[in-house]
């Protein structure tokens, strides 16, 4: 039986560059669920005058293609600019890797969300969005699609946690289906208002539990 994983893959498996948190990154983001077992977090240091990034890390937490795939992105991201890293493919990372099982590829797509994920945030942190699209209930529910419901292993619009949104002048209101003492309420909280606060016209964030 031959072995599913070739030599470069099993390589950055063993030994993955550039792993671990960046305190106080220029962007950030985070793809994939705990709860299913693969997820990666990839945070960006970014020149201010070249856009060029100078550093990034990667935190990933799965099989050993989610790992490789996140390390080998970070190593094509690194000396490139915000726009150069954004045309980075999963097709492009499969090919440096020397090919995964087909069942794996999900963990190369993975990765490069991940890292326009965190060229978005730094985009939008740093008032970098040319196209400055209002915000509306659509653009709201489409950023909760990549807040986690630890309880599910799927997102808080899939498991129909969001019961609410209410878009006005500059504030978004969410309603949770959830009590406010629940284990996880604080962390959803949290992770809502890092996914909402950056848009470029939101002024306000409320997240309000059911008591």
């Amino acid at each position: 039986m031959k072995f599913p994983y070739s030599e470069k893959v099993l390589e950055h498996f063993k030994n993955p560059r550039n792993v671990g948190k960046m305190e106080n990154p220029d962007g950030k983001g985070l793809e994939g669920s705990p709860a299913c077992g693969d997820m990666v977090a990839v945070y960006l240091q970014v020149n201010p005058e070249t856009k060029v990034i100078d550093d990034v890390k990667f935190e990933s937490y799965g099989c050993a293609s989610n790992i490789a795939t996140a390390s080998i992105i970070t190593e094509l991201a690194k000396g490139k600019t915000v726009e150069e890293a954004k045309k980075i493919t999963w097709k492009e990372a499969t090919e440096e890797l020397g090919g995964l099982p087909p069942v794996k590829a999900h963990c190369s797509v993975l990765a490069v969300e991940g890292l326009r994920s965190a060229i978005r945030d730094y985009e939008e942190k740093h008032g970098l969005v040319s196209a400055k699209e209002p915000t509306t209930e659509i653009v709201v529910r489409s950023r909760l699609k990549h807040v986690m419901n630890p309880m599910a292993g799927l997102d808080i619009i899939r498991t129909e946690l969001v019961t609410k949104i209410d878009v006005k002048e500059g504030s978004v209101r969410i309603l949770l289906d959830l009590p406010s003492n629940h284990q996880f309420a604080a962390a959803i909280k949290e992770d809502i208002i890092e996914k909402i606060e950056s848009l470029w016209d939101v002024n306000e964030v409320k997240v309000v539990f059911t008591e």
